[in-house]
């Protein structure tokens, strides 16, 4: 007899309202331990309010988020501590901290050292330090930084700030990466670079769930795709399937007028959105 492996994430009848408003409405998901999982949905559809509730930002109104069984606490720095970190739509790097000093920032959950022993710089302080700075450099080296180490963060290239943050991510170790629209305002150069940069993170074992509007980027990067339409979920499966599901297709086009097959058509359209 075989057993179905626990989910690394479950997010059961994850539902969220604000006042009258249901931003998302009885939401399921999983991802497995090494998967790649998509969530999109057009402008709107509750995506970035669902990793709210999933990172501990917003207390579900309704249902249950567990992380390798255990509910995760609402509290970001102890999700953060149980295994998951994320990036955000919008660049949240310290603009006057180099590119190393932000990676170091991430590891923050991981060190142990006390107020005394950092005013005091004693001993556990500076080892701590020290495996900071080496894990902060074999990051920025992983993401293709390590010569932009000395550098300001608000002098990198967007594409670099981009990296950066997802370094600074994995400094905290997790096991679940969430990647909020990765490549948003990227050109395609950049874009294909995050797309090897995500499967790199696959391969040392991490699993990824990411939001994206560029089409072609989130069904070549994943094992599954979740597509959210005002606020629930419209269907989930893999990336050819969800592609080709007509419900998809009028979600982000509209009904069309006339039997016109439109499935080739809505990745470009929904990419310029």
């Amino acid at each position: 007899m075989t057993t179905t492996p626990q989910p690394l994430l479950q997010a059961s009848s994850v539902t969220m309202r604000f006042g009258g408003l249901t931003a998302v409405d009885s939401v399921d998901l999983t991802v497995g331990a090494g998967e790649i999982v998509g969530l999109i949905g057009p402008n709107g559809a509750g995506k970035t309010t669902f990793f709210n509730c999933l990172t501990g930002l917003y207390v579900p109104t309704e249902g249950e988020v567990r992380f390798d069984g255990a509910v995760l606490p609402p509290r970001p720095a102890k999700v953060t501590r149980a295994g998951i970190a994320r990036t955000f739509q919008n660049i949240r790097l310290f603009a006057n901290m180099t590119a190393l000093e932000n990676v170091m920032v991430g590891r923050h959950t991981r060190t142990g050292a006390g107020l005394f022993s950092a005013i005091g710089r004693g001993p556990r302080y500076r080892r701590e330090e020290r495996e900071s700075q080496e894990r902060g450099r074999e990051l920025l080296s992983f993401v293709g930084l390590d010569k932009e180490a000395g550098q300001l963060s608000r002098n990198l290239s967007y594409g670099a700030q981009r990296r950066l943050e997802i370094a600074r991510a994995l400094a905290s170790e997790p096991r679940l990466l969430l990647l909020d629209e990765p490549t948003a305002g990227m050109n395609p150069q950049e874009t294909r670079e995050t797309e090897e940069l995500v499967h790199a993170v696959r391969d040392q074992g991490i699993a990824v769930l990411v939001i994206e509007h560029d089409m072609r980027f989130i069904m070549n990067l994943c094992d599954r795709v979740a597509v959210l339409v005002q606020g629930s979920k419209l269907i989930e499966g893999a990336p050819a399937a969800v592609q080709a599901d007509e419900r998809v297709v009028e979600a982000y086009l509209g009904a069309p007028d006339d039997e016109e097959d439109l499935t080739t058509d809505w990745m470009n359209q929904e990419k310029a959105v």
